[in-house]
């Protein structure tokens, strides 16, 4: 008869792990607690064209939330072996139904039924938004039960969505919200971009410690995985970015944006970028900033129970915790 244990915290696994949850579990929030009905205004005073755009960009993250929520963390999750990673990653599953649900508390605030059925059968019809999502979801199905080499590419995967194909999407919100518009729904973003930072660090973490107990031949498999999957989904977001932004004249801007990110998903794997530097929109840049402008709003949620500040994570947080897993020898 098989034994089952029980995740036990008064034995940490890592020097992170507790580091990490707690993290996590402090920023905990929910789309009710944001008024966006403030954004009604600020809505109406949009052309057709930046609706249309604002609802598509929301469509598409709502769909790579969803594939994160219900397939990526929960199968990677299925095949980490420490319970308080587990843990950890199940937590994070969670927030990324918050994350899809979001969007939806968004479109019901400010969007007719119409525009909201027309988006998300547009979000099911874009082959860009779907080609993406395929490619992730292939990989997070493909890992198989003692496969160091598949775990580690359906972990670049998920370090890919929340570090780098997310900001497509998230670049829109942050420069109206910049800009002193639709300034309610661009703190939801700023609220799931906290949580997106510290996801990819995270699995960014598991990623090199799998990745450090691959064979000479794995790694040499892996090595050669990781560019070549950014190369095919960077063309495909460059794509998906001119047809959604277009017609609202920012594609430049947002390619600057996209090829950041993709080195900053690249850092949280322990690599290097490969992207040269840009001057990106200094707008939106400050809005992934993972300080939020409403701390005093969420300090209390609901009679008699206080929730603390929260701390973000910082790079040099980023930097002390990827240290730690170069001198770790958990595998």
């Amino acid at each position: 008869m098989s034994r089952f244990e029980a995740v036990n915290w008064n034995a940490p696994e890592t020097d992170y792990t507790e580091l990490l949850w707690t993290q996590n579990t402090s920023q905990f929030w929910l789309d009710t607690e944001i008024p966006i009905s403030k954004d009604l205004k600020s809505w109406a005073k949009m052309s057709s064209k930046e609706q249309l755009a604002y609802m598509r960009v929301l469509g598409g993250l709502t769909l790579l939330d969803t594939e994160q929520g219900n397939v990526g963390m929960p199968m990677i999750a299925q095949f980490v072996q420490d319970k308080q990673k587990k843990a950890i990653l199940i937590f994070q599953a969670a927030m990324e139904e918050i994350h899809a649900k979001s969007y939806s508390t968004i479109f019901t605030t400010v969007a007719s039924l119409d525009m909201i059925n027309d988006t998300f059968e547009w979000v099911k019809e874009n082959k860009h938004l779907q080609y993406k999502t395929s490619v992730i979801d292939s990989l997070y199905r493909n890992i198989k039960p003692g496969d160091g080499l598949s775990l580690y590419k359906a972990m670049v995967a998920s370090v890919f969505l929340e570090s780098f194909l997310f900001y497509s999407g998230f670049f829109y919100p942050l420069f109206l919200a910049g800009q002193g518009k639709m300034v309610a729904s661009g703190e939801i973003i700023k609220l799931i971009i906290r949580d997106e930072s510290v996801h990819g660090v995270f699995v960014g973490l598991l990623a090199q410690e799998v990745f450090a107990a691959l064979t000479e031949e794995e790694k040499q498999v892996a090595a050669a995985f990781v560019p070549e999957l950014m190369n095919d989904l960077y063309r495909n977001e460059l794509e998906y970015t001119e047809m959604l932004y277009d017609d609202i004249d920012l594609t430049h801007e947002v390619k600057k944006y996209i090829r950041y990110n993709a080195n900053k998903a690249l850092m949280n794997l322990g690599l290097e970028p490969v992207f040269e530097e840009e001057d990106v929109n200094p707008v939106v840049l400050n809005g992934i900033r993972t300080e939020t402008s409403t701390h005093d709003f969420f300090s209390t949620k609901g009679n008699g129970y206080q929730k603390g500040k929260v701390e973000p994570l910082h790079d040099k947080d980023f930097s002390l915790l990827n240290d730690r897993v170069n001198q770790s020898n958990i595998f």
